[in-house]
């Protein structure tokens, strides 16, 4: 009988809400399943270190190294950390660094024949918006309404129509020195979308997104969900994004352009999949598995 592989799965310790957790505890238990023995562990637990120029960890799991680590969640630098001491991380730390930042996420796509909505990244601000010329010039280009986009968020929270210069103005100085893009509104996806489940090189899982009151067609906004057979093309482009960005498992979001063609709207490296299973009766986390076992070998 051969030795069961050891792995973490790094979550968040100061995030551990029901929702979060529910899929945390799913990963662990499906790892059982699949004859991985794995541990669940706090980043907080995980005390990076750099010691007489080597990077260490101390504390509880100093003198522990797992055979994988499945890393759900968006500490980078402790994600690097350990990808330095030789682990393997699913995903990887620049993946999720990647995906983690929208505006990453469109860069390390530009020149790659990726068809998504026209984006402009917003200038750095350290403290508040003092000059705003260039909003004119965006404004032009992008017309009205257009989307404005945080870098950093989630579950739509932090994604805002815009209808009007004054409207621009008025959020972007509410923003401050928080990093967005903004973006042209696809009408013709106008509170639809389709989430693809990609594991490896595949879509395993696939859902369309629908709101009847809200530009968004994120479910925790209301939306509802409906069972989708994707296009070839559809299949094609999600996969080719998630390659890009070096995902193993990734969660994209694709727009319906004006003719019916798929555009990108975003890659989750680490998306949330109760919602799809719930939809289609699919449980990603077994792909993840089975991911994983090829890719160590078993």
């Amino acid at each position: 009988m051969r030795e069961k592989k050891k792995g973490w799965i790094i979550f968040n310790g100061n995030l551990r809400t029901p929702k979060f957790m529910e899929i945390i505890n799913w990963l662990h238990n499906c790892a059982c399943q699949y004859g991985l023995e794995t541990e669940l562990v706090r980043n907080n637990d995980l005390i990076v270190t750099i010691d007489n120029g080597s990077s260490k960890l101390i504390g509880k799991y100093g003198q522990s190294k797992p055979d994988f680590v499945l890393f759900w969640d968006k500490d980078i630098t402790l994600a690097r950390h350990l990808e330095q001491m030789g682990m393997r991380l699913f995903n990887r730390a620049e993946t999720i660094a990647i995906c983690d930042n929208k505006a990453l996420t469109v860069q390390c796509l530009a020149g790659k024949n990726i068809a998504m909505p026209k984006t402009i990244v917003g200038p750095l601000v350290f403290q508040e918006l003092e000059a705003w010329e260039h909003l004119e010039v965006i404004a032009e280009e992008l017309c009205f309404p257009l989307v404005l986009k945080e870098c950093y968020g989630s579950f739509g929270q932090q994604v805002y129509l815009i209808h009007n210069y004054a409207e621009l103005l008025n959020k972007v100085k509410e923003l401050k020195n928080v990093p967005y893009l903004f973006q042209e509104l696809v009408q013709s996806s106008y509170g639809q979308d389709v989430r693809l489940q990609v594991v490896g090189d595949k879509v395993v899982a696939a859902m369309l997104r629908k709101s009847d009151h809200d530009f968004r067609a994120n479910v925790t906004n209301g939306a509802k969900m409906f069972p989708y057979e994707p296009t070839e093309e559809e299949i094609a482009l999600a996969i080719k994004c998630s390659q890009l960005v070096g995902a193993d498992f990734s969660a994209v979001d694709l727009l319906f352009g004006p003719q019916g063609e798929p555009l990108l709207c975003e890659v989750n490296s680490n998306g949330h999949f109760k919602n799809i299973y719930d939809c289609t009766g699919v449980d990603v986390a077994k792909a993840i598995m089975e991911h994983i076992l090829v890719d160590l070998g078993i």
